[in-house]
């Protein structure tokens, strides 16, 4: 199967699949099971060797942040990482003073095996809140990775920072700039307690192409706008979230700013993030539809909380999960979004039907069906438009999310 599986998002032309899946130029990573978790690989690094390395960060918004998130944002310079340390199974999350101490020891071990400064070192966990992180494990594990750092260790890192994932969330990808190729990889993590407003995932980003850190803020934080803060499953915010761009220059190409390049390299990353954005919603913890709605009209606050009011709507993603062609589902949704606004003409089409126009039913009928479903809702006004990425919700999130620590 390949990696730019869903319609909603377009392959480049100049983008190709790598199938050797190796990291760009100058990148090493391992992944270990440190027994963090009961089994499986839990704990991995990936690292830049070139100490001219720069880099770009996004974070959750939660106010309960995760003492992995704050030392990388207090400690670290955002704009020159040079690896990545990481762990599953525990998010170090509401764990005070000693989880803070201890995501910097991992902060520590994993500077000392990457030969780089431990403000080039950016920490990040991912599991269960509230359990403290044992950091002799972690710094065990570290110590055991390190001669198995390597330029093919991708799926390894991809494998260690999976909790309730099913679906592969890594590539690898040739993108060709006018100054050359250059390889462009990511690795990200993400199935439940995921709403926009960041969601709650990981995802790393590594190339070889030469961008300055200005221009590797610019570009993460475009596509994440374009992308993460564009998808729901259960409307949960995290206290983990990160997600990290590094860039080394080792191939040699050069992405000036505002330069055919940059452009070229900015669609590369946008599709990239964008498909990883929809396996996140698509592993939605017993997720079996994805769906879409675009939201046109208005004012752009209007559109953008009519949209997720219908993406976190539990009836509308009942009614995904059982192909129930009930449209009147999402037009709760709408009025819920916009309430004493009356009389609101609407209109609803789903995949292509319009089944309301102007607030009253056409008689046509159309099943949430497929794979994928298109929600598209009209509003009165003009020039306002935005999109969100939903999963359904069925019987397996509930069985996920009532065991999950037992």
């Amino acid at each position: 199967m390949t990696f730019f599986a869903s319609r909603w998002v377009e392959q480049p032309s100049h983008v190709r699949e790598a199938t050797d899946g190796r990291l760009p130029q100058g990148f090493r990573a391992a992944g270990v099971a440190a027994g963090i978790k009961p089994a499986g690989l839990d704990l991995a690094v990936v690292v830049s060797d070139v100490a001219e390395t720069t880099s770009a960060a996004r974070f959750t918004r939660s106010g309960v942040q995760a003492p992995p998130v704050t030392i990388t944002r207090e400690r670290c310079r955002l704009d020159a990482l040079r690896a990545v340390a990481v762990n599953s199974g525990n998010a170090n999350a509401a764990t005070g003073r000693r989880g803070l101490d201890e995501a910097a020891r991992m902060q520590g071990g994993a500077a000392m095996i990457a030969g780089a400064r431990e403000d080039q070192v950016a920490v990040c966990s991912t599991g269960v809140i509230g359990v403290q992180l044992d950091g002799q494990t972690v710094i065990k594990g570290l110590l055991s990775l390190r001669p198995d750092l390597r330029e093919d260790g991708a799926a390894d890192l991809a494998e260690a920072i999976r909790t309730t994932d099913i679906l592969d969330k890594h590539v690898a990808l040739d993108v060709d700039l006018p100054g050359g190729t250059v390889r462009l990889t990511a690795q990200a993590k993400g199935a439940g307690m995921i709403q926009p407003s960041f969601a709650t995932m990981l995802c790393f980003v590594q190339t070889d192409a030469a961008l300055s850190s200005e221009t590797c803020d610019l570009l993460l934080g475009v596509c994440v706008k374009r992308s993460f803060d564009r998808i729901s499953v259960d409307g949960q915010l995290s206290t983990n979230d990160t997600a990290i761009l590094m860039a080394n220059g080792a191939s040699g190409v050069a992405v000036e700013p505002e330069s055919e390049a940059e452009l070229r390299f900015g669609e590369a990353l946008d599709a990239l993030l964008r498909q990883l954005a929809l396996l996140i919603v698509k592993d939605g913890e017993g997720s079996r539809r994805t769906g879409r709605v675009v939201v046109r009209g208005g004012a752009d606050e209007v559109v953008e909380h009519c949209a997720r009011s219908i993406a976190n709507s539990p009836l509308v993603k009942t009614a995904l999960y059982g192909g129930d062609p009930n449209w009147g589902r999402i037009a709760q949704a709408i009025g819920a979004a916009l309430p004493d606004t009356h009389p609101l003409a609407f209109d609803i089409a789903i995949d292509g039907t319009l089944v309301c126009s102007g607030g009253q039913a056409t008689g046509d009928v159309a099943a949430f069906d497929g794979d994928e479903v298109d929600v598209e809702v009209g509003l009165p006004g003009d020039g306002a438009e935005t999109e969100v990425f939903f999963s359904d919700l069925g019987h397996e999130y509930i069985h996920v999310n009532a065991d999950y620590t037992t």
